[in-house]
């Protein structure tokens, strides 16, 4: 009789490969949700990088404003920007102090049915003209 009922404890009774089943599917579910997010969290910052570049490269364009200010807006592989800027106060004034100007670069992209975008802020002089209208 001994012998009959450690014949029977060889293997997994049904509820126990069901539950182990569960609990491998629930790890399994978990790691692919993991792994999604990550492969998508790099693509969005791939874009946020390329909108970052082309703020970049439209603020190296110039390297001064000319005293009437700069607007601009365009698109650009898929990324629509706008140029803005308006005079800054400093407070400090001088023959060789060069009035200032604040530029905003805002570029926005659709990231799916989100619309995303990104503001670039930051001051440049303002281009002095000579009496002759030639640029300083």
């Amino acid at each position: 009789m001994m012998r009959h009922s450690a014949a029977r404890q060889r293997g997994f009774s049904l509820l126990e490969l069901l539950v182990a089943f569960s609990i491998m599917a629930l790890a399994l579910g978990m790691l692919y949700r993991a792994s999604g997010s990550s492969a998508r969290a790099a693509g969005d910052a791939e874009r946020f990088q390329r909108a970052v570049i082309l703020a970049e490269s439209l603020l190296a364009l110039r390297d001064a404003v000319s005293p009437q200010g700069w607007r601009e807006a365009g698109d650009s592989a898929g990324y629509s920007w706008q140029i803005v800027s308006a005079p800054y106060a400093t407070g400090i004034t001088g023959p060789n102090v060069p009035p200032l100007h604040e530029i905003e670069i805002v570029v926005s992209w659709r990231d799916g049915e989100r619309q995303r975008s990104l503001t670039l802020a930051t001051l440049l002089p303002e281009r002095k003209l000579t009496g002759k209208g030639v640029q300083k």
